[in-house]
């Protein structure tokens, strides 16, 4: 009896042997057959890839990942509308690289592992993030070709005497537009690898506020002088405001003087005269006449240009006409009022 007990125990543990010898064996083999099988749970940039063999999921992401990439992207400004190609930004993705790692995230733990994992349904819950690449010196050629024609420079605030140098007018600023290239550059990487959105981007721009505008541009003339040689006025304005009005005398016909926008850049309290070198001076050219009786130059001297300048002058009958040799006469209190309230580098434009 004791005989027949070893004998059937033996049996039993010999077929229990082989069974599992046999179930060893299929796992084995299942999963050799299933060496680039991804599991279920694991996705691609996003992209279910579970229960796929690796060319499987290859060709899924050929469809629903490269072939979306490959379509162009639109940016828009306003008016301003550039089409890129993710070709011509050397976009490249590599799906070979994301497919492997998504087997090897599979084939994590050991043989007994995955089998129980697929006998129990359990899911991965792992993801293999996108893998491209783009050229940043295509994508900088791309944005600086965009901002060529999106940027406008900010217009300053100007002042233009009118021609007979009565008024000023002001010529009013304009805000400029710059595209903010770090932005935009960003943007496209963005848009060049997203795959499920929309195709169309918006242009980051910013505004560009020139120096002075037409609210601050009175700031930066204190001071501006207009010498009418047709009216023989003489017009001082501060902060673009017409302040005072004097009676001057201008060159006569062949020294008149000279027409244009200058600025003053001499300033001498009691000048001597520097006789110029021309022909109407006579014996005296050339020569330096100190203050006095014979130095035309009274009170205040203000030059802007070769010789010429605003001086004071006791020849007040000459006032209201062209009667000097290039110079503006003013009259003697009229020079000095004048002198005080005008610094060097003052505008002055003769019309």
């Amino acid at each position: 009896m004791h005989r027949k007990l070893l004998i059937a125990t033996g049996v039993a543990l010999t077929v229990a042997g082989v069974a599992t010898t046999a179930g060893g064996a299929y796992a084995y083999f299942w999963d050799q057959a299933n060496a680039d099988a991804i599991a279920s749970g694991v996705t691609i940039a996003g992209i279910e890839v579970g229960g796929l063999h690796a060319a499987q999921a290859r060709a899924l992401l050929d469809a629903r990942l490269v072939r979306p990439l490959q379509s162009p992207l639109r940016v828009e400004h306003g008016g301003h509308s550039f089409v890129v190609r993710p070709a011509s930004t050397g976009l490249k993705v590599d799906v070979a690289h994301m497919v492997d790692a998504a087997v090897t995230l599979s084939r994590n733990g050991g043989l007994a592992d995955r089998v129980l994992r697929e006998l129990r349904g359990r899911r991965l819950h792992e993801s293999v993030p996108l893998r491209a690449a783009l050229s940043n010196a295509s994508l900088a050629t791309f944005v600086d070709h965009v901002a060529t024609v999106v940027d406008r420079p900010a217009r300053v605030a100007r002042v233009v005497p009118v021609k007979t140098a009565t008024k000023l007018r002001v010529v009013p600023s304009r805000d400029g537009i710059a595209v903010k290239r770090p932005a935009l550059r960003a943007a496209l990487a963005a848009g060049l690898l997203r795959f499920d959105g929309a195709r169309t981007l918006a242009i980051p721009t910013r505004v560009v506020h020139p120096r002075w505008t037409t609210e601050t541009i009175a700031r930066r003339y204190p001071t501006f002088l207009l010498v009418s040689r047709e009216t023989f006025t003489l017009r001082l304005f501060t902060h673009l405001k017409l302040a005072r009005t004097y009676r001057i005398a201008v060159g006569r016909s062949g020294l008149e003087t000279p027409a244009g926008l200058y600025d003053i850049n001499d300033k001498q309290v009691n000048p001597s005269w520097h006789v110029p070198t021309s022909a109407w001076a006579g014996d005296l050219a050339g020569r330096i006449i100190p203050p006095g009786p014979q130095d035309p130059i009274k009170a205040r001297w203000m030059g802007f240009w070769d010789g010429a300048g605003i001086h004071g002058t006791d020849d007040n009958a000459s006032i209201g006409s062209a009667a000097s040799h290039g110079c503006i006469r003013m009259a003697i209190p009229d020079v000095e009022a004048l002198y005080e309230l005008v610094p060097l580098h003052t505008p002055i434009y003769v019309g």
